[in-house]
């Protein structure tokens, strides 16, 4: 099965567990061919051979006017950069891609390897990156009439605008160029008196700095520029949807205790005046640049060189569950814990970031959070059907009951943020929750591997791991107990039934000649509907012997962030 965004609601997701074909759906073209039967071949008019159905080239032009640095939104968004400015103002003005093309576009532009290909060391490489390049070339030289006019436009539109290429073709020529002026952004963002009306007169805020005083170097992250600020380099954070986590993210970072090895408070605010009216909105913020970059990138890499040290593991570890700890007794929760967002700084020390607090995917999470997760995610799809999403959202109430008002996209200064399964959490449940994401992490360092599952279906590595969690090749006999006891309670998870092979969704169990989209479907369906029903399970077992003050918070009977700390240190002291 082709990996597109049908693929997450039919799937990825735990709605697959009900999942139901459209009515009239034709048979799935991705069906085997029943044995003995010879495969249709295609007519000339679908043919590749036929040369109105190739692209005439992908060349880049002699001087582009344009630069693809990254990919998000599942191969839909592209982050475009233009060259023709000696300044860029860092307005997010993407470039977005309708999933829905049909075989010939999908397999001649990529597409499919999009979905999961996200770095600038590859995006670039792929045909759809190129076409872009090459239809915004064609679209600048014929709707403006020099630089200068291109320049005015780009610096007048509304933060996080788009470029939306309508009437996909292997012909640049015949693509349309939309412009999508993104004003509910802008009427989503606030200005500085409210963020004191919410926050109080007394609030730390940073140096406050116009938006045109920062100049794109690169773009790194769909919520992440490197910037250039009177010759100095920092790291600007902005969202162009969901401004509520950014707000949320500059309030936990301004507030909470400093450590070592976590991101210092932020440098700037960033503030831009609006299109309409005269609000002048934060639309950011900055921060140092770590230019060594993340751990998911570094420990392949190290490992490769046969440069990765038991020392500096073993200092990461320990730095990471001390800067963890340091947040438990701060009075906050760390929802985000992966190898993306550990940097490592000029002295090659850990420093976490990345405070949105809106969660990992399941292969991190512990099983709890995945178990509300699975509910919220249910009870919120507007795609499952309504008398199923109700029970979810009663569940869900129970939960959380302010839930709905946390869905909402406006910002209401939450004290805990937006993180529905976090929230529902005690603080000893929601410290026994890190220490499983920590073990997860602790297995990725001692093993050098970008990540605890290979082929993840969400994104693919320029490194990827040669083995998964919980096999171990290089972890230390003592470290791989202490690995074992933070991850108990953990479940399989969906790659040890359909995985990822290149830009395909297959089965595991069956040879890939030998199966259907229909068969994946099918087993992602019976997958999500056991995972769906032991969370219910594991919810009202919760939620009874709460009732009756029997529960354990520290279910899973996992090892607390001290006692983690202890062994660490301890097997450091042994091992000097």
């Amino acid at each position: 099965m082709e990996l597109s965004t049908r693929a997450i609601e039919e799937i990825v997701h735990p709605t697959a567990a009900f999942y139901r074909p459209p009515l009239g759906t034709p048979e799935d073209p991705e069906t085997p061919n029943p044995a003995g039967f010879a495969a249709i071949k295609p007519s000339w008019e679908d043919s590749l051979l036929n040369p109105k159905n190739r692209i005439d080239s992908l060349d880049l032009p002699q001087n582009p006017l344009w630069r693809v640095d990254g990919c998000a939104g599942l191969g839909t968004q592209y982050y475009v950069v233009p060259l023709v400015f000696p300044q860029v103002p860092p307005m997010r003005m993407d470039v977005f891609v309708s999933d829905f093309q049909p075989p010939l576009i999908r397999e001649q532009l990529e597409l499919n390897k999009a979905f999961h290909t996200k770095d600038a060391a590859r995006l670039p490489r792929l045909a759809i990156a190129r076409h872009i390049v090459r239809i915004l070339q064609i679209w600048t030289t014929s709707e403006f009439k020099d630089f200068e006019a291109l320049e005015n436009f780009y610096r007048s539109v509304p933060f996080g605008s788009r470029l939306v290429l309508e009437d996909m073709s292997l012909d640049t020529r015949r693509v349309r160029v939309k412009v999508g002026l993104n004003h509910n952004l802008e009427h989503k963002l606030l200005p500085l008196s409210r963020l004191t009306d919410l926050w109080g007169l007394g609030f730390p805020f940073p140096q406050v700095i116009e938006f045109f005083d920062l100049h794109v170097i690169r773009v790194l992250h769909d919520s992440v520029c490197l910037v250039r600020i009177h010759e100095e380099l920092f790291i600007f954070k902005a969202l162009t949807s969901g401004a509520k986590y950014l707000y949320h993210e500059l309030k936990t970072l301004c507030t909470i205790e400093p450590h070592e090895n976590i991101i210092v408070r932020p440098i700037h605010i960033v503030t831009k005046r609006c299109n309409f009216g005269t609000k002048k909105a934060v639309a950011g913020f900055t921060t140092f640049y770590h230019s060594k970059g993340t751990l998911r990138d570094v420990l392949p890499l190290l490992r490769a060189h046969d440069q990765l040290r038991r020392v500096d593991q073993l200092k990461w570890s320990i730095q990471l569950t001390k800067a963890l700890d340091h947040l438990t007794r701060s009075g906050t929760y760390y929802p985000d814990l992966r190898l993306d967002n550990i940097v490592l700084s000029e002295k090659s020390d850990i420093v976490m970031v990345d405070f949105e607090q809106r969660g990992v995917w399941c292969e991190f999470a512990a099983p709890e959070v995945n178990a509300i997760e699975y509910i919220r995610m249910v009870a919120t799809d507007e795609c499952v059907p309504e008398s199923i999403s109700e029970k979810y959202r009663r569940m869900l109430e129970d939960l959380v009951p302010a839930f709905e008002t946390l869905e909402d996209e406006r910002y209401t200064n939450p004290e805990y943020g937006f993180n529905l399964p976090w929230i529902a959490l005690s603080t000893i449940e929601q410290e026994a929750a890190e220490v499983y994401m920590l073990g997860r992490v602790l297995w990725c360092i001692f093993e050098g591997v970008s990540g605890p599952q290979r082929a993840a279906v969400w994104q693919s590595y320029r490194w990827e791991p040669e083995i998964e969690f919980p096999e171990y090749k290089r972890t230390p006999p003592e470290l791989r107990s202490l690995i074992d006891k933070c991850t108990r309670g953990r479940r399989g998870t969906l790659n040890h039934v359909i995985i990822r092979r290149n830009s395909q969704l297959i089965l595991t169990a069956k040879a890939s000649d030998a199966q259907s989209a229909d068969d994946v479907r099918d087993t992602a369906k019976r997958f999500w509907s056991v995972e769906l029903e032991e969370a219910e399970k594991f919810l009202e077992l919760r939620s009874s012997r709460r009732l009756t003050g029997e529960w354990n918070d520290n279910y899973y009977e996992r090892p607390t962030l001290k006692q983690v700390l202890e062994t660490l240190e301890a097997f450091q002291n042994e091992n000097p």
